[in-house]
Formats: structure tokens, sequence, C-alpha cells
């Protein structure tokens, strides 16, 4: 029997062959590289002076159901930007995420700060479907993706423009990251097979991944006291999700996370 993993990736696959039934692979990939290329401001973020923060744009997860009920999620996003977000991590996947293609591109439409289009990309056309959406950066996900899909994306991403978070969970994941030329490693402290969280394991793993890697310590993040220990172990930026939808007010919650207030 599969994971929820497995199964969120299958559905992925479904989600992409009826968008190809609307817009095919090659009217995506042509509307694609139509757009303007940029020069990659997700990664410029995350490597300003200091430790970066990505704050999640998310109304509900299997884990936690339901985050968000009122769900005014373009006022987040500006919140966020207001409050001093470096980026912000929109999700797509509609069925047990809630989340909407709109969403990212009102989002990206609306603010001055990169976008990561959080979901789970399980085909190329995804990709391209990001770029066409506005995102600055797409989720690769190990644990779904072969090594020969993991290069085969990365460059796709490079050739357009995108940064690619390539997410990691254990030692194996880092190394395959790694032999496919990731620019940016994530260590997701939630295990996405069983949804526990263990916010120590970044730390166990920093030193796997060399420092002119930039390294993101995702999930789990609860005060400014986990931003200080990941901080302390060398993460470059921290992707912040329930702990900043769930603040009533969103710039007095970065501030705390920030050290600031």
């Amino acid at each position: 029997m599969g994971t929820i993993l497995d199964t969120i990736a299958d559905h992925a696959k479904l989600r992409v062959a009826q968008a190809k039934e609307k817009i095919s692979l090659k009217e995506m990939t042509e509307l694609a590289i139509a757009k303007e290329k940029g020069d990659f401001p997700f990664e410029r973020a995350l490597k300003k002076t200091g430790i970066s923060f990505i704050c999640e744009v998310k109304k509900a997860s299997p884990s936690k159901g339901i985050i968000a009920e009122d769900f005014p999620y373009l006022d987040i996003a500006c919140e966020y930007e207001k409050a001093g977000a470096d980026a912000v991590s929109v999700l797509t996947e509609p069925k047990w995420f809630l989340g909407s293609n709109d969403y990212l591109k009102e989002i990206a439409q609306k603010t001055g700060i990169p976008v990561l289009r959080k979901d789970f990309t399980v085909d190329e056309y995804m990709i391209y479907e990001a770029k066409v959406l506005g995102a600055s950066a797409v989720l690769l996900i190990v644990s779904i993706l072969s090594d020969e899909e993991l290069c085969r994306y990365q460059k796709i991403c490079r050739n357009l423009g995108l940064s690619a978070l390539v997410e990691t969970h254990d030692e194996e994941e880092i190394k395959r990251a790694l032999d496919s030329g990731a620019v940016i490693i994530g260590v997701n402290n939630r295990n996405l097979k069983d949804f526990s969280v263990d916010t120590g394991l970044g730390e166990r793993l920093r030193d796997l991944i060399p420092k002119d890697v930039i390294f993101v310590s995702e999930s789990g993040v609860k005060d400014a006291e986990d931003i200080e220990k990941m901080r302390s172990f060398g993460a470059d930026a921290v992707l912040v999700g329930e702990t900043m939808m769930r603040a009533p007010d969103k710039t007095e919650m970065l501030k705390r996370l920030k050290g600031e207030a």
C-alpha cells in the first residue's frame, strides 16, 4: 500500500493529463518560452546576508486539515511582503491542500517578491505551467522523481530562468540532489510519508550540503528559538508555513521570528 505522498503524486499525474487536454505540452512550452527569462530572483532573495524567510500561503494540508477557513490569499501574501518576507510559497495542489493555480497567478501579479510554486512536480508540463503562471521557482521533491527527471527538470528550469528548490529528507536524497546539480537544497523536517516532524533533522544533515549550495530548512518552525537554532547551524533560509498562516497579525509574527519584537 502506497503512502499519502504516493497518492498525491499519482493524482498530480492525473491533473497534468487533464491540463494537457486543454493546453498541450507544445503550447504550454511555447507560452513559457515567450515570457521574459528573468535573473533567478528567488535565488538572489535566498543569498542575502542573514537568514531569508519564505512564507507560505496555504489553506489546508493532509496532516492539519483546514488551516485557514477564511482565506484571503492575496491579502495574506501582501501582508507577508509588507512584513519583510523574502519570498512567498504558494500551494497549488487542489485536492489535499485546497490550492489553486489562480492563487499563484494573482499573487505573482500583485506582489513584488519571488513566488515559489509549491506543488508535487511530476511532469515537465508543470514547470512550463509554473513559468506561465508567474512563478520564480518550483519545488522538486527528490523522493517522487528519478535521477533522470531531477537532472532534466532542473535543466528546463535554468533555461526558463526559474529556480528549483530540491527537497530532501535523508542522506541518500541529499546525495541524489547534489549529483543532479542542485543549486538550492531544502531539508523538509516533516516526513511526507507519515507527516511526523523532526526539527533536528536539518541540523544533522547540514554538513552534507556544501556551503556554496543554498540550504533551506523547511517545516516545523514555531518560534524565534527555532529560527535561532536554524541560523546557528547555517541555514540560508527557512520556509515557514502553518505558524505564519495561523498568526492573526502576520507582521508581528514575522518580527517575532526574526527576533525584532
